[in-house]
């Protein structure tokens, strides 16, 4: 056995224990750090081989370990701003620098220019709603832009485009004479029949106008249930602007034709088998919207009905809500919400082996795997919850336990040392 062999291990001992001390001090200095994840040290052993009758003292080798897949405790904020993740994955943030990283901490505000940060500076990245909804780049950042706040204020017109219609036709409705001028669509005061419905939708134009659409429920065939195949009995729908309306008893003649005219047909038991996608053409606004009449039916029943166009009038931002899946909404004083921004969430193969940099954020390198995107509740990633806030998972206790341990192994190892520097001397005093 070398002398110098054990004081080098009590040297490699004590190097060791210091790393296990800075592990600790660390996670006691982050114990109230959002979204901090604790180091500890691993220890294996360094083996010298030797002979027969003699031994070669090694040492000892630490390594680092993070447990970034254990979730740390939550707490609820007044803040809807304040994000945290419950179950896998991680915020995509971006620091001034342009680098993209990503980060468990959640606690985002709006700065000056109105970009949701965190506490250390990182900026939230999300996908847009600007060309309708968006989709994940799995494999990559493309696509991402700062989620910002600040241009939502003001007062937002949105112009109708879709819109949906639902109800019951009685099947037992009087059939329209035939001809095409005895129909609503021919725009004659006499073309209604005792049976034909009428009720009307509001939508908006581009500047936020409202716009009053009557529709007009015909019945055109009574159908051939007996016949093989089975002949489906029809309806049509004509649509027309109301401000185009006659005044007097009667709104026909309109001012201008229909703008738009659709077929439903019914098979024997009441059941739509058409499409029921009706297109409206405003020729005055220039907007065109997509209605869906497929929940019609066509019952034994008095006529009922229930539509509704999308759209809203003038209306300001009042505040931002930010679901589960990580949609991000403007909501306005009318109480509409729009969906502005998706935010998505990347994991990897192995996170608890990502890089950590500073400010709380991680980098994928190869021992971690690629970067994975996608959107919340999807491909086993967690939900995001808005108004929380996910602690340090650090346990003081148990850190606390952890540094008198590692003060009592590193005296010890100095101990050994100090043994291995006495028998030198013994050593040396012999020569005297």
């Amino acid at each position: 056995m070398s002398i110098f062999g054990s004081m080098k291990t009590a040297i490699s001992g004590m190097n060791a224990q210091a790393n296990r001390l800075s592990t600790v001090a660390d996670n006691i200095a982050n114990v109230n750090t959002v979204g901090y994840k604790s180091a500890s040290i691993a220890f294996s052993t360094l083996v010298v081989p030797g002979s027969s009758g003699n031994y070669n003292s090694g040492g000892v080798q630490s390594t680092t370990r993070y447990s970034i897949t254990t979730e740390g405790n939550y707490s609820a904020t007044t803040s809807g701003s304040d994000l945290s993740i419950k179950g896998d994955g991680f915020f995509i943030v971006q620091g001034d620098d342009g680098t993209t990283v990503l980060t468990r901490a959640g606690d985002f505000l709006p700065d000056e220019n109105g970009n949701l940060k965190n506490s250390a500076q990182y900026t939230l990245m999300g996908y847009p709603y600007t060309s309708g909804s968006p989709a994940v780049v799995v494999n990559g950042f493309d696509g991402l832009v700062p989620i910002n706040v600040k241009d939502l204020g003001g007062l937002v017109a949105r112009p109708s485009d879709a819109g949906s219609f639902s109800g019951n036709l009685n099947s037992n409705a009087t059939v329209a004479p035939s001809g095409t001028d005895t129909l609503p669509s021919a725009n004659d005061p006499s073309t209604t029949t005792a049976d034909t419905k009428k009720m009307s939708v509001v939508g908006y134009d581009n500047l936020g106008n409202t716009v009053m659409y009557d529709l007009y429920f015909t019945k055109t065939s009574a159908g051939d249930p007996t016949a093989t195949p089975p002949v489906d009995s029809t309806w049509e729908i004509a649509m027309f602007r109301h401000a185009d309306a006659a005044s007097g008893n009667s709104p026909f003649p309109y001012s201008s034709d229909a703008v738009a005219i659709e077929t439903l047909t019914f098979d024997q038991n009441g059941k739509q088998t058409s499409t029921g996608a009706v297109t409206i053409d405003d020729p005055v606004t220039g907007n065109t919207i997509d209605m869906d009449f497929s929940k019609m039916g066509q019952v034994a029943s008095d006529f009922s009905g229930n539509g509704q166009l999308n759209g809203q009038a003038p209306s300001a931002v009042t505040d931002i809500k930010i679901d589960k899946d990580g949609t991000v909404y403007a909501i306005y004083k009318s109480g509409d919400p729009k969906p502005i921004y998706r935010i998505p969430l990347a994991t990897v193969a192995s996170p608890d082996l990502l890089t950590p940099l500073n400010g709380n954020v991680y980098a994928a390198n190869g021992d971690s795997g690629v970067t994975v995107t996608g959107f919340p509740q999807t491909n086993g990633l967690g939900v995001i919850n808005s108004g929380s806030l996910e602690s340090s998972n650090v346990d003081l206790a148990d850190q606390l336990t952890t540094m008198v341990e590692a003060q009592r192994s590193y005296t010890a190892n100095s101990k050994v040392f100090q043994t291995g520097s006495d028998i030198l001397d013994v050593l040396v005093n012999l020569k005297r």
